[in-house]
């Protein structure tokens, strides 16, 4: 199916998603014109671009903790030194996949690797993160990855492959 994403605050570079792929970026009232009937609409408050390459994700999925809500009265609510926790695998890959939804909430569709734990490595490949260098520029043909940033530097939205997973409520 395809879908037009168009961003509010700055329509430069909308694009349209075909499956996993990005069909086409052009002013929103191209996009409209060339594929309104047959493309859905969704319209987002931000500035569309392309999704940010986290560096550090190493460190912070193998070697930080990050509590489940229901040990923040007991570990508190932000990451903790691994070494702090007994770490089971599954605890692990439990840990792994709630910093990779938090990062997919910051715009993050791209992590610098590699992954040695195998708990993490198999929570960064069912996410669909991409591992290794930041993405470049929107253009057509290349994997639907983006986000939405708004005004405020959050983000609105991320896109992996054409999927949203992750809309700010």
């Amino acid at each position: 199916m395809l879908t037009i994403h168009r961003p509010l605050a700055d329509d430069s570079g909308s694009v349209l998603v075909d499956g996993d792929r990005l069909a086409a970026v052009a002013p929103y009232e191209e996009l409209r014109a060339a594929h309104g009937e047959r493309a859905r609409l969704r319209e987002w408050p931000g500035r569309l671009v392309a999704g940010r390459h986290e560096p550090d994700a190493v460190r912070l999925l193998q070697a930080l903790y990050w509590p489940d809500p229901r040990e923040a009265d007991e570990l508190g609510g932000g990451p903790l030194d691994a070494d702090a926790v007994a770490l089971t695998d599954t605890r692990r890959g439990a840990s792994a996949r709630r910093g990779l939804q938090r990062m997919l909430g910051r715009g993050v569709t791209a992590l610098a690797g590699p992954f040695t734990l195998a708990p993490v490595r198999g929570a960064v490949r069912r996410s669909g993160l991409l591992v290794g260098p930041a993405a470049g520029p929107l253009a057509p043909g290349a994997r639907a990855d983006f986000t939405v940033l708004t005004d405020d530097g959050g983000c609105a939205v991320t896109v992996l492959a054409g999927r949203l997973v992750h809309r700010r409520a």
